[in-house]
C-alpha cells in the first residue's frame, strides 16, 4: 500500500500528475484542486495517496491532504460514487464547503460537480449527513474547518451534547466562527452556534 509520495512533479495534465521519486514516475490521478495545489513542474511535491486495485488495474490517486484522501474514501462508501464522481466532487468543492453542503443537506451545491445528478446528489447529502460531522476535525484549512480540540471542537461537542447531530452542530460551529473571528470564547462559539442550527 502506498500512502505517501515525496518526489519531483515531472508532468502534470487533465486529471493526472506524473510524480518523479528516485527515478520511478508515478502517474498519480488527482482532483483539480489538487493538481492545482502541486505548483510547477520540477519543484518539490509531497502527495498522499490512495491505492485501488482491481482484477486488471491499478491506480494511484493523489490528494494534497490527507483530509481530502478522508473524504474521498467517505464519499465512496456511497452506492455509486466511484474515483471519478468522488474526485470530480473533491474538484468541484472545497472541503469545507463539502462539508457543510452535506451538514445542511444541501444536495445541490453536491450536484454542481461533474457527473452528478440530482438523485445521485440526494443519496450523498443523506448518506453522509451525520457522518460529516466526524470529519469535522479533518475540514481542512478553510474558515469552516472545525479542529477537534480547542474552543471549536467544545463547542461541537457542547451541540451535540444538547441533541444536534454531529453535522448540524459542526455547520454552525463553523459558521459561528467565521461570524466572530479568531480568538472567540466557548460560551460566544456556543450562543452563536445554537442561533445558527435554529434557523
Amino acid at each position: 500500500m502506498i500512502a505517501k509520495l515525496t518526489g519531483r512533479l515531472d508532468s502534470s495534465g487533465a486529471g493526472h500528475a506524473v510524480i518523479d521519486v528516485g527515478g520511478v514516475g508515478y502517474l498519480v490521478e488527482a482532483s483539480a484542486r489538487t493538481l492545482d495545489a502541486l505548483g510547477p513542474v520540477g519543484g518539490d511535491v509531497t502527495i498522499h495517496t490512495e491505492m485501488l486495485v482491481g482484477e486488471d488495474f491499478l491506480r494511484l490517486l493523489g490528494f494534497a491532504r490527507a483530509e481530502e484522501r478522508d473524504w474521498f474514501r467517505l464519499l465512496t462508501s456511497v452506492q455509486g460514487v466511484g474515483a471519478k464522481v468522488a474526485l470530480a466532487i473533491l474538484s468541484a468543492l472545497e472541503v469545507a464547503d463539502l462539508q457543510r453542503a452535506l451538514a445542511s443537506g444541501d444536495s445541490a451545491m453536491i450536484a454542481r460537480a461533474n457527473g452528478v445528478g440530482p438523485k445521485l446528489a440526494q443519496r450523498i447529502a443523506h448518506e453522509l449527513k451525520d457522518k460529516a460531522g466526524a470529519l469535522g476535525g479533518i475540514a481542512g484549512s478553510g474558515p469552516a474547518a472545525v479542529p477537534a480540540a480547542g474552543p471549536l471542537g467544545d463547542a461541537v461537542t457542547a451541540l451535540t451534547g444538547l441533541g444536534f447531530k454531529p453535522g448540524e452542530a459542526s455547520a454552525a460551529v463553523a459558521a459561528a466562527s467565521e461570524e466572530l473571528g479568531a480568538g472567540a470564547t466557548l460560551d460566544a462559539l456556543v450562543r452563536v452556534a445554537l442561533k445558527k442550527a435554529a434557523k
